[in-house]
């Protein structure tokens, strides 16, 4: 699988603690890169569990929006809140 693309994956906007700006997140990349440089916190159990599906996203193992499923319930987990993207 290309880890840039966004097929499959619906967008989620977080809002990082201490941080000016949202990040959204549109691809496997884009998860990957939020999970292991802007993640407040790297112990919790849904966050180790989102990292592993980014490199199951990432080998076809299971499909992007497993991936998503497993962010948004890190971000839960890490006190971030999620924000639906909604596309025109």
């Amino acid at each position: 699988m290309c880890w840039n693309t966004s097929a499959a994956f619906r967008p989620v906007g977080l809002a990082l603690r201490g941080q000016a700006a949202h990040k959204i997140v549109r691809t496997v990349g884009d998860a990957a890169y939020i999970l292991l440089k802007d993640w407040p916190s790297d112990d919790g159990e849904e966050y180790v569990a989102a990292v592993k599906a980014c490199v199951d996203a990432i080998s076809g193992q299971i499909a992007p929006e497993q991936l998503r499923e497993a962010l948004l319930r890190a971000a839960d987990e890490a006190g971030i809140a999620a924000l639906m993207v909604v596309g025109r």
